[in-house]
């Protein structure tokens, strides 16, 4: 098993140029294995999504671990993260920052989630159940926001429930074409994108979708 996890944070997460000590230990110790459906375990540490049920997935390990390092969280930030899955993603940014909201659509996902994260007494985890696709929390805001499942258009929303200096990570686009951006509120008025990487996840359920032409 620690072959395994040894092998996936040097042959899949560094290669995707995460190279922060502080991630990379994380890895170690936040055991991806417990996070993994069982009959799924021997996939814990595979460079592949890892079916949940319910639509959902577990990310690749390399997508985690470069939206943890993007996101360059300290204690004193608040984060929103959409689309709890198994936990795992939920239990890495707890690990660095001050407070996690998470929310989950599936009810039975988000009471996984809960037996996952128990072994780790975390107490800056608050695990909601809802519809989180277009905004979360009635007019709260953050200075993380994680959506883990793609969405076609970026609600606005989302941007406007950052404090200033607060980042987003959101996967835009429809398959097969899809990016990974991180945006920074800059300035009350002011947003920086910057693209991080190509990749493809399944939408979140209810996610906002362009405007389609009807002939």
């Amino acid at each position: 098993m620690e072959q395994a996890r040894f092998n996936m944070i040097e042959q899949q997460i560094r290669p995707c140029e995460v190279l922060d000590g502080r991630i990379l230990e994380l890895l170690k110790h936040v055991r991806r294995e417990h996070f993994v459906p069982a009959g799924k375990k021997g996939l814990a540490f595979a460079d592949m999504e890892i079916p949940l049920g319910h639509g959902a997935a577990m990310w690749q390990p390399k997508l985690e671990a470069r939206a943890v390092q993007e996101l360059h969280l300290t204690r004193n930030d608040r984060v929103l993260e959409v689309g709890t899955g198994s936990g795992y993603l939920t239990a890495l940014l707890s690990a660095l920052a001050g407070q996690v909201t998470s929310v989950e659509i599936v009810p039975e996902l988000s009471d996984l989630a809960r037996q996952n994260l128990a072994a780790y007494h975390r107490d800056n985890i608050t695990l909601e159940t809802g519809d989180a696709a277009r905004g979360w929390g009635n007019g709260a805001s953050y200075d993380v926001i994680v959506l883990t499942g793609s969405t076609p258009v970026l609600p606005t929303v989302f941007q406007s429930s950052l404090n200033v200096g607060g980042r987003l990570f959101a996967i835009v686009g429809d398959a097969p074409a899809m990016e990974a951006e991180l945006i920074t509120r800059v300035a009350p008025d002011t947003f920086e994108t910057v693209n991080i990487m190509e990749t493809c996840v399944a939408p979140l359920r209810n996610a906002e979708q362009p405007g389609r032409f009807v002939f």
